[in-house]
């Protein structure tokens, strides 16, 4: 049986990337490494769609990298106004509580996304407010937000834009630049095509000139500004993950290659394949405003789709992801990011048709794969 791994993280890594974490160590304070890690930073900003932004690698998972980002730029003491539409909306405010930091929620009930107006109302509310956080992909409901008009609200006021993009950023539309974000934070498990561990951050002038007000952080591994003074010579203050480093430059090399235009279109293709073949099975859609990152379904009435979930890994070999905290048992979640493609896809449609049948639920086997192949086909 094979197994695919159809969660929203860890995503499946591609072959040659894999081949490269193999290899025999080197050592990192080497003309060579300091090359190899330009180009990765190089081919980072093309991810992020930013020329002036500097983006600086960390040795972390994708909150080591939210924790950067709040704590270099808001000193304690200080508000951050935090978007929070489900756990890891909830993981800024928890960062924000943890150094003193001020969080004004602004909470939605999980499914929804925060709306753009109530960011500006909590501008105008807290003028002080330093920074605005929020996510681009919801991943524990699968929503995602307009960071494009969130973007032109922060704009306009003396706070900053900090995006957690860990699970959005190569599989959702994203435009640093365009879009006047100043601070976004990702990792390298989800849409990057990477094993946990590595995370950056990417930060604009604007954001820059927050983190230089805020003389003293408290914090030493996740200082920005030492991290920003090592990589102007592409090197890091602390001991990198350089295998993970070498390994990357392959898989930055895939996305690069397709193009990030190409990347959004297909990406968009894949969510609406997804969407269609659960519909076509009466499964409800969870998130009102879903991203193309994941697609989340409401399991069926009377099902715990922790069964759901058994079952799929057990005879079929797929793993899909459980709902977290008060969503556990009630929805069932599918990448489709990264190192996934179609036929992934309909694998997770077709052995999610099974399991309901087997369970007793009414479905007509074949209808989700027919209707997600309609999509792929463009019909």
């Amino acid at each position: 049986m094979k197994f695919r791994l159809m969660t929203p993280g860890p995503t499946p890594v591609p072959e040659e990337t894999l081949l490269e974490l193999a290899k025999p160590m080197v050592y990192h304070r080497t003309a060579e490494f300091r090359e190899l890690l330009g180009e990765v930073i190089a081919d980072m900003r093309k991810v992020y769609m930013t020329e002036s932004n500097v983006v600086l690698p960390l040795t972390a998972s994708g909150t080591g990298a939210l924790e950067a980002s709040l704590v270099n730029s808001v000193p304690a003491g200080k508000k951050a106004i935090c978007c929070v539409a489900g756990k890891f909306g909830e993981r800024w405010t928890n960062i924000a509580k943890a150094y003193g930091i001020e969080p004004i929620v602004i909470s939605v009930p999980w499914g929804q996304a925060v709306q753009p107006e109530q960011i500006e109302k909590a501008l105008k509310d807290h003028p002080d407010a330093v920074a605005v956080c929020t996510t681009l992909s919801e991943t524990s409901t699968g929503i995602g937000h307009d960071i494009q008009a969130f973007g032109k609200i922060v704009a306009a006021t003396p706070a900053i834009l900090l995006v957690d993009a860990v699970s959005g950023l190569g599989a959702m539309e994203f435009r640093q630049d365009a879009w006047q974000v100043d601070i976004c934070a990702t990792g390298s498990q989800k849409a990057l095509m990477m094993p946990p561990g590595l995370a950056f951050v990417s930060v604009s002038p604007k954001g820059w000139k927050t983190i230089e007000a805020n003389p003293n952080p408290r914090t030493f591994y996740f200082d920005l500004k030492k991290a920003r003074k090592s990589i102007e010579g592409n090197d890091t203050p602390f001991t990198p993950a350089h295998t993970l480093i070498k390994a990357m430059r392959l898989s930055l090399k895939r996305i690069v290659g397709e193009g990030m235009e190409n990347i959004f279109t297909r990406q968009d293709k894949y969510a609406r394949a997804a969407r269609a073949g659960f519909q076509a099975l009466g499964l409800e859609i969870f998130p009102t405003q879903p991203n193309t990152a994941l697609t989340v379904v409401k399991s069926p009435n009377g099902v715990d789709s922790t069964q759901v979930l058994s079952k799929l890994e057990k005879k079929y070999g797929l793993k899909l992801a459980n709902g977290q905290d008060a969503l556990k048992g009630k929805i069932l979640r599918m990448t489709h990011m990264g190192y996934i493609d179609q036929f992934d896809i309909l694998a997770g449609i077709a052995g999610t048709e099974l399991v309901l049948a087997e369970m007793g639920v009414k479905a007509e086997v074949g209808a989700g794969v027919a209707a997600a192949q309609r999509v792929f086909a463009g019909k």
